[in-house]
């Protein structure tokens, strides 16, 4: 069976050695308004490279309207500020990633992010603000630093009925010292919870941004951390009983982001997403279906139907990867071995020991049917344990095309004082 899946990817994978390469797969996109772009590890450069270029060509050639990421709303949110050239925006994208201070800070404070930053700015300076590429994160932990966000934004722009909901809310957090696990803890076990202080914040922050147009991204800003509390509540007093569930609280949070982000950019909005491999590849066709859980791939197919979602993975045969090797450890650049055999990784590499591109069909006899190991790497990475680091997958299923590099290299990270929470 694996030399006919080999045999198959030599016909059919197109060959992958300078961006143009990547048009084939521009083409393929057609006029879908979600593309979403994986990596099989935060910490391995050519996988952002290669999302930057795909990026670039969707918003120059199809009119893409923002990016959103697996990141917080309000360091990401600096990033759109500078890319969109607000007035008191930061001065420059090192300025800017210095708020990517919580652990792990290489995803985003990286020279490839910088790069991607600076040709987002360059490309909106000459476009009104309306029309201008934006940046966001749809990730769920910044509970304290959103709830921080938000008392500012009231201090300025609220009444006072509605900046002391936030204060109360504040407050109602601020025993647990900033760590997530405490608050859980007390609200799955002890019934200490600050889930209505928080759900009532968000209904006042919506229905304000509803009543009132000006300065409406920042009254969005505002309601989107109201949300990031509200999931972030749900996350934590989950996570102590129930892993997968956690798993689903915090896809579904970035699910229904994505949606507030693309109702706010109106009817036409085109959204590219940027996440891992297991967020953005479809759930139904791993083991998580088996599990309960669900994925961002999965909801925002089942929320816009296939023929309007493009979902690309990418992997790697071997390299070098920036991880750590505990939760909070000090990153490090590690070696990537070579893929396992039978792997997914191993057959692409099998097929031809270059870079390459593979547009997928559900209908595949092959692809579409046979489950194979997909190699997935965290922010936590122990090689020792490679065995261990591969999700059964359907990859015509999982993904519309796939990227793989055939040799890969550590991401070029920033030095970023870290904050561990």
């Amino acid at each position: 069976m694996t030399e006919r899946i080999v045999e198959q990817i030599k016909k059919q994978a197109l060959p992958l050695n300078n961006s143009d390469d990547l048009d084939g797969l521009i083409e393929a996109i057609g006029d879908k308004k979600y593309v979403l772009l994986g990596e099989a590890t935060h910490g391995t450069s050519e996988f952002y490279k290669l999302r930057m270029e795909l990026s670039r060509k969707l918003i120059e050639s199809k009119g893409f309207s923002f990016i959103a990421v697996e990141g917080d709303w309000p360091s990401c949110y600096e990033v759109n500020r500078y890319v969109k050239q607000y007035k008191d925006a930061k001065p420059n994208a090192q300025a800017v990633m210095e708020g990517f201070n919580r652990w792990p800070t290489w995803m985003w404070a990286n020279e490839e992010v910088g790069e991607l930053m600076d040709w987002l700015k360059k490309h909106n300076e000459d476009k009104p603000m309306e029309q201008r590429v934006g940046f966001y994160g749809l990730d769920v932990y910044s509970l304290w630093e959103s709830l921080e966000e938000i008392e500012r934004y009231l201090q300025e722009k609220g009444t006072p009925e509605q900046l002391a909901l936030a204060r109360k809310a504040f407050e109602c957090f601020d025993s647990y010292e900033k760590e997530g696990q405490n608050y859980g803890v007390s609200a799955a076990f002890y019934g200490e919870s600050c889930e209505d202080d928080v759900v009532k914040l968000l209904k006042e922050l919506h229905a304000k941004r509803l009543r009132y147009d000006e300065d409406s991204e920042a009254a969005l800003s505002a309601e989107l951390n109201a949300l990031v509390a509200v999931n972030a509540e749900d996350y934590y007093s989950t996570m102590v009983k129930h892993d997968a569930e956690s798993w689903n609280v915090r896809d579904r949070h970035m699910v229904e982001a994505l949606r507030r982000l693309a109702d706010y950019h109106g009817p036409d909005a085109k959204v590219i997403v940027w996440e891992h491999n297991t967020h953005i590849g479809d759930a139904r066709a791993t083991d998580m279906l088996a599990d309960g859980m669900v994925n961002v791939g999965q909801l925002v197919r089942e929320a816009h139907g296939e023929a309007d979602v493009y979902a690309i993975g990418f992997g790697t045969y071997r390299g070098t990867v920036i991880a750590a090797k505990s939760w909070g450890a000090p990153m490090a650049t590690m070696q990537v071995p070579a893929a396992q055999p039978g792997s997914w990784e191993e057959l692409m590499h099998r097929a031809g020991a270059h870079d390459q591109i593979l547009l997928l069909c559900k209908e595949d006899p092959l692809l579409g049917h046979e489950v194979l190991g997909h190699r997935a790497i965290g922010v936590v990475y122990r090689p020792n344990y490679e065995r261990g680091n591969y999700v059964p997958s359907v990859m015509a299923r999982r993904y519309d095309a796939f990227v793989h590099v055939d040799e890969s290299h550590a991401l070029r990270p920033l030095t970023i004082e870290k904050v561990l929470v």
